[in-house]
């Protein structure tokens, strides 16, 4: 699996907290950005298997959307547990969005990864969700990926944010009352890219939508044997929702492509009370209620780029 490696321009966390807090404000009534200590993520809501998302962090980018679409390549298979050693960091927590392991579920569906991968001294823990669409009646169903299965696979794409999941400095989001256009990750990123231009700045972390609904999609379980060649094409096969906070959502965003054919952001989400998907954005804006805590990558990681590339279903 070919893997190039990239360093990010990394701010500290005050300017970052500074630039983030200006820029928000722009799409939201209040915002508030401040450096604190994680929260212990090994509780609920969250119930990762490691306290926080600090150390030796980096972006890991898998694959790609051209895996899934015009058609899908079934040869992109993936362990995470291979990936953490192809980053230089086995035993790493990794966090994000993906395409689930439909070679060991036998259908297509959202992976919400939340590994804790094998390192020597102790064994891998997969805290992982997905969520497919249900045969029998059209709705959704969120589970638990190790109740039924002890893999580590995912597939076709993934971004994934590691670290060596310690505690430690993050930067805190609060933000309430959306006001402009853009979704909360989108307004996070496009901040970065006006402030940083050309020097790439990678964020990942963990938010909670806290109280409102956002637009999520899960996809078909059965690959389009359609070639999709468009957004519009894509969105007639997805499934769309409206699914209600509260909800755990695992972000992965870049400001800017150091030219990998990167997904710039990319974010699914899992609940406690059975939603979970692919994040596009609040549908109630007057009440919406976000908190985030992010750390920003060291490093990028791209592992086995898609060589025939595309610029749709990047949404």
């Amino acid at each position: 699996m070919a893997c190039a490696e990239f360093s990010f321009h990394v701010p500290s966390l005050s300017e970052l907290a500074e630039v983030m807090q200006k820029g928000l404000k722009d799409n939201f009534a209040e915002v508030q950005v401040s450096v604190v200590d994680c929260p212990d993520l090994t509780k609920e809501p969250f119930t990762f298997p490691v306290k926080g998302i600090c150390g030796k962090t980096r972006i890991a980018e898998v694959g790609g959307v051209p895996y899934l679409m015009p058609l899908v390549n079934k040869k992109k298979v993936y362990d995470l547990n291979k990936i953490a050693k192809e980053i230089k960091l086995p035993g790493a927590f990794m966090l994000g969005a993906g395409a689930g392991p439909f070679q060991t579920l036998g259908f297509n569906s959202e992976f919400m990864p939340i590994v804790q991968t094998e390192s020597e001294h102790n064994p891998p823990v997969n805290g992982s969700y997905f969520s497919y669409i249900n045969p029998a009646d059209g709705g959704y169903l969120l589970e638990k990926y190790n109740k039924k299965y002890h893999d580590f696979g995912c597939a076709l794409m993934a971004n994934l944010f590691a670290s060596e999941g310690q505690p430690g400095k993050v930067i805190e989001v609060k933000a309430k009352r959306r006001t402009g256009q853009l979704n909360f990750v989108t307004s996070m990123r496009q901040t970065l890219g006006n402030h940083y231009g050309n020097k790439p700045v990678g964020m990942g972390g963990t938010f909670i939508v806290q109280k409102g609904k956002v637009k999520a999609h899960i996809m078909p379980t059965e690959f389009s044997s359609c070639p999709l060649n468009s957004d519009e094409e894509i969105n007639k096969w997805l499934n769309f929702y409206e699914m209600k906070a509260p909800l755990v959502c695992l972000p992965v965003f870049v400001s800017k492509d150091p030219g990998f054919d990167l997904r710039l952001e990319h974010t699914h989400f899992f609940s406690h009370h059975g939603e979970g998907g692919h994040y596009h954005y609040d549908t109630t804006p007057d009440t919406v209620e976000y908190l985030g805590y992010f750390s920003p990558a060291e490093f990028l990681y791209r592992i086995d780029q898609p060589k025939e590339t595309h610029g749709f279903g990047r949404d």
